[in-house]
């Protein structure tokens, strides 16, 4: 078996499934932390041209490098040196890419994340592993997208397999926003935050000046650009713009409450 899970899964396939996917993925992820980076990116670049051109290739060749630079040049979106799984769906041949199809029928961040609030009903960031395919059924239908019963099956399956990785039937927003094109995930802004508890309660509570357990939208602006200025993060008040209102379609008529924000601020993915 360890002689068969050292061999890249896939790659010379004309059509990848969903499945076959995620079998890319955690093949080349070793870490498991997000990200094809390092001396993952170049075995996954290796093996991908290996797998193209059905020969050996050399690491060390300057032209390897070469096409190396221009691969990430194309697809490295974010231009952050290194591949997450939003971009892996832009590489990979797909027979019915279900990572790119949410973002053909989830144009922003918003339209997810009021998606994601139909089921997250106790607003614990989480839904069940049970409502997912009702969550994905919802989306699929507001694309448009035809689908079949196995079909929505396989794409359950996967996702959980994605994301459920300690098996208590759970879903996190953090981690299934990774579905989203890399632009589109505000979450990612906030990864380099890492609010604790007590950071996070003494910022909330700063601002939640009355006491009512809940702030608006001109209250989550100022906290916003307070993050921005203490994180040395250069402030851009277009992107600031979607990220509030990212933040702000998880809120109760325009009240945001201390657990809403948590999700976005201070709880860690689950890896």
């Amino acid at each position: 078996m360890a002689n068969k899970a050292q061999q890249p899964p896939h790659l010379h396939l004309a059509e990848v499934t969903a499945s076959q996917f995620l079998d890319i993925w955690k093949h080349f992820d070793t870490d498991g932390n997000g990200y094809i980076e390092g001396k993952e990116l170049e075995n996954f670049f290796r093996e991908l041209e290996m797998a193209r051109r059905g020969a050996g290739v050399d690491p060390s060749n300057p032209t390897f490098r070469e096409k190396m630079k221009e691969f990430m040049q194309k697809f490295d979106k974010n231009k952050d040196g290194r591949i997450e799984m939003s971009e892996l769906a832009q590489i990979l041949p797909t027979e019915e890419n279900f990572l790119l199809c949410f973002r053909q029928f989830v144009s922003s961040s918003a339209e997810f994340m009021a998606a994601w609030r139909r089921y997250d009903t106790d607003r614990s960031g989480y839904i069940e592993a049970n409502e997912l395919k009702g969550f994905l059924s919802d989306l699929l239908e507001k694309a448009n997208r035809h689908y079949d019963e196995q079909k929505l099956q396989e794409y359950t399956q996967t996702i959980l397999r994605m994301f459920d990785l300690n098996g208590d039937g759970k879903l996190g927003l953090s981690e299934m926003a990774r579905l989203l094109p890399v632009q589109e995930n505000f979450l990612l802004k906030f990864q380099g935050v890492k609010l604790t508890s007590e950071q996070f309660n003494a910022i909330f509570m700063y601002y939640d000046k009355d006491g009512n357990g809940y702030i608006d939208e001109q209250e989550l602006d100022a906290l916003l650009r307070d993050l921005y200025q203490k994180n040395k993060m250069e402030v851009d008040l277009k992107n600031l713009a979607g990220y509030k209102q990212s933040i702000m379609s998880l809120s109760d008529g325009g009240k945001l409450y201390r657990g809403e924000l948590e999700i976005v601020l201070c709880r860690e993915p689950i890896m």
